[in-house]
């Protein structure tokens, strides 16, 4: 069961590890999503700080600018308009999703418990964050299927779900016990 946001949030944060639901979670609750990944940083810029190959690591997303920008939806800023990140390029989009200046608005990713500097600047302008649980197996199996759905092999799918996304899960969980409430998605259907 998902649980009721409680009132008075203006900023619900959901994480949980690559693959466990967020996206899926955060668009049935029918409010408006400003993705973490669209902070991602692109790969011309990930390749100059040579981290394409660990491209989804805490270090690869701009975590100052998002922060910003969750500061001024929070602050009720009318006009913000936030990137979001195209699975189809692999790449970010700046300007593409225009947020409220009112209401709810979710905010989704997987760092945005991480116990690091950058990444308490978000969580401090986050009201609410829940953490996404599901079954590890699930998880990755839906992982490896998102990236074979988007061009790589089977082969090279599961060897970046294994060292990229796995380092990654292991990062995020570690940070789980700082949300407000963790939410087991394993036997939920959307």
């Amino acid at each position: 069961m998902i649980p009721a946001v409680p009132a008075g949030t203006r900023l619900l944060g959901i994480a949980g590890a690559p693959g466990a639901g967020k996206s899926t979670l955060a668009g049935s609750l029918g409010l408006p999503i400003v993705p973490m990944d669209g902070f991602h940083y692109a790969d011309v810029e990930l390749v100059r700080r040579g981290l394409r190959d660990r491209k989804g690591a805490p270090e690869t997303f701009d975590a100052e600018g998002y922060a910003a920008l969750l500061r001024r939806v929070r602050s009720g800023e009318e006009g913000v308009v936030a990137p979001m990140f195209e699975r189809g390029l692999e790449q970010p989009l700046a300007g593409a999703i225009p947020v409220p200046a009112t209401g709810t608005v979710v905010t989704e990713g997987n760092y945005l418990l991480l116990d690091e500097p950058r990444w308490r600047a978000v969580r401090a302008e986050i009201d609410v964050v829940w953490h996404v649980d599901v079954d590890d197996a699930l998880r990755v199996e839906r992982l490896v299927a998102r990236h074979v759905r988007f061009g790589k092999t089977p082969e090279a799918a599961r060897e970046w779900v294994e060292r990229v996304d796995g380092a990654n899960a292991r990062l995020v969980e570690a940070a789980r016990d700082r949300a407000d409430l963790v939410v087991d998605l394993s036997d939920w259907t959307p």
